[in-house]
């Protein structure tokens, strides 16, 4: 069986780049901003492609920010974690895949100057976490879900409809949404819970 949607690779390294060592290996994740985790993926339009990135809190499963791009460059993936620290602090540790974007000096300087540890896997997504691909569902996306129908039904025409309408998914997944692992509430009610902790840069 296969996917009736067209994929672009999202996930390439890059051989010159340094591959940062992994760390969330038996790590116990359990409060807002000890570990972040940021993922790209593949949003389909009626013709063509934009690339999704969002920066998301491992334990509270809120997406902190989020950018589109009609490249693959690293500029939209800092964009999206500068932001994610200026409303939201900083993490100790951000956690990604070793997708060039994210192993670009660029877009770790921000990092390491902010004070920032920095954990990598493999080629393939964060282990164990699987972003917005599962906590999401934007990537493998499941029948009679609202993102579904948002993302891959609607085969958006232009960038900025596009953008509309994986903000309201954005928003409703934060705010509205259930979290059976938070016990039926909010991504945002639980990191707001747990003060929203701005860590000093």
């Amino acid at each position: 069986m296969q996917a009736v949607y067209r994929r672009p690779k999202t996930t390439v390294p890059h051989p010159e780049h340094k591959k940062w060592p992994y760390l969330l290996r038996d790590l116990d994740i359990r409060r807002p901003n000890h570990v972040w985790c940021a993922d790209i993926t593949d949003i389909p339009m009626r013709r063509g492609f934009l690339c999704l990135v969002a920066v998301m809190d491992r334990a509270s499963r809120r997406v902190l920010a989020w950018r589109l791009s009609n490249t693959m460059d690293a500029d939209f993936c800092i964009a999206a974690v500068e932001e994610a620290m200026a409303t939201h602090g900083r993490p100790e540790i951000f956690a990604t895949d070793q997708g060039s974007q994210f192993t670009s000096p660029r877009f770790t300087e921000v990092l390491t100057d902010a004070g920032v540890r920095i954990s990598m896997d493999g080629a393939g997504p964060v282990d164990g976490q699987r972003l917005h691909r599962t906590a999401m569902a934007v990537d493998e996306p499941k029948a009679g879900e609202a993102n579904y129908e948002c993302v891959y039904l609607r085969a958006y025409e232009t960038g900025s409809e596009t953008r509309a309408g994986i903000g309201r998914w954005i928003d409703y997944y934060n705010f509205d949404r259930p979290h059976s692992t938070h016990g039926g509430r909010t991504p945002v009610e639980v990191h707001e819970e747990a003060g929203d902790i701005r860590l000093a840069a």
